[in-house]
């Protein structure tokens, strides 16, 4: 994770955004990249608006079940798929070539090991990140990722963040979203994709400060859930994330100065939904740390990626150069990759917290 550079040629405005209702997408050529929980339910939401979805997937034994069954035998396999609007490909490079507009939903530990098998040039494609997640090699988050290794233009960037657990998007209960991008064209198209009658769609100009929440957010999931495991009660945990939306503004104020509200759904509602439920790997990862599992067994037991993990110590080398204020983010990377005693590093945390 690096300190994003406000220069005059980032494309960065701070123009206010607003949603055409009357926006539609019918005829947009999408393709979803990644096969777990969230590239699904992701697909679904396409799947009420769009009448071709390109699905792309590694595994070729998972394509042809979903192909032959009508739903993805390993995420949400409640989701019972039109297979008909559905053109699932193994073939990463094929598949980029053909579609204007790509959804990456790849774990960003998995990240650049999948594009770099892309030969096809991607400035002239539309980036639409749903990773919520830091790209390991080089610590960027994905769009800034995306615009300094493949010279995406910024007004061809744009990321979907939460409040939203796949989970609840499988079950049709009404969800919301958060499309943030620069480019007031392309929050539209892609808003118009996203939206039915349980899905809502906010617009954002803020894609530097809503992308870095959308990790930070699951760096706190996991103090949540070590506080959990280790004993804390719902009094604990009310302060820890009162305290941590409060870091997370610190945090992203020394990234990118704008005007934002960090009480808005893109911000406290995704910390808010990840610290708390149930449906969330990185709150159940930092469980299993309170309760003394290792990092190892931990990662083992859940068999899904926690993208808090890495995200801790992105954020932590960061901040070396930002100076914020975290406690909660040097208290997790404390636990996770020094190995100290999480009773002790939390009984730390909770002098420092108000």
């Amino acid at each position: 994770m690096r300190v994003f550079q406000q220069t005059q040629n980032t494309g960065i405005t701070g123009k206010r955004l607003t949603l055409d209702n009357q926006t539609t997408a019918m005829n947009e050529k999408v393709l979803v990249l990644g096969a777990g929980s969230w590239a699904t339910a992701l697909v679904k939401m396409l799947s009420e608006n769009l009448d071709h979805i390109g699905w792309y997937m590694r595994r070729e034994e998972q394509a042809r079940y979903i192909e032959t069954h009508r739903h993805n035998p390993d995420y949400l396999s409640q989701v019972e798929f039109d297979v008909e609007k559905l053109h699932i490909t193994t073939r990463i490079d094929q598949a980029v070539e053909e579609y204007e507009y790509l959804i990456i939903a790849i774990p960003s530990a998995f990240l650049h090991g999948e594009i770099s098998k892309i030969n096809t040039p991607l400035s002239g494609k539309y980036i639409i990140s749903a990773v919520k997640g830091i790209v390991p090699e080089n610590g960027l988050i994905v769009g800034e990722y995306f615009h300094k290794h493949y010279a995406v233009p910024y007004s061809r960037i744009a990321v979907i963040t939460g409040p939203c657990h796949a989970e609840e998007v499988a079950m049709e209960r009404l969800s919301y979203l958060t499309v943030a991008s620069t480019g007031e064209e392309l929050v539209q198209r892609i808003s118009g994709m996203l939206r039915s009658e349980y899905i809502k769609v906010t617009p954002s100009d803020d894609i530097v400060g809503t992308e870095y929440a959308a990790v930070l957010k699951n760096i706190y999931a996991l103090a949540a859930g070590i506080a959990h495991g280790l004993g804390y009660g719902d009094n604990y945990q009310a302060v820890l994330m009162s305290n941590a939306i409060r870091e997370m503004k610190r945090f992203t104020k020394k990234i990118w100065k704008t005007k934002r509200d960090i009480d808005k759904s893109a911000y406290l509602g995704d910390l808010l939904v990840t610290g708390y439920s149930v449906f969330s790997r990185n709150r159940t990862f930092g469980n299993m740390i309170g309760q003394g599992y290792s990092v190892r067994s931990a990662m083992m037991e859940l068999k899904m990626v926690a993208e808090g993990y890495y995200a801790t110590k992105s954020a932590y080398e960061m901040n070396k150069k930002l100076k914020a204020r975290t406690p909660i983010i040097d208290a997790v990377y404390r636990i996770l990759y020094r190995n100290d005693n999480p009773v002790k590093v939390f009984k730390t945390l909770s002098d420092q917290l108000d």
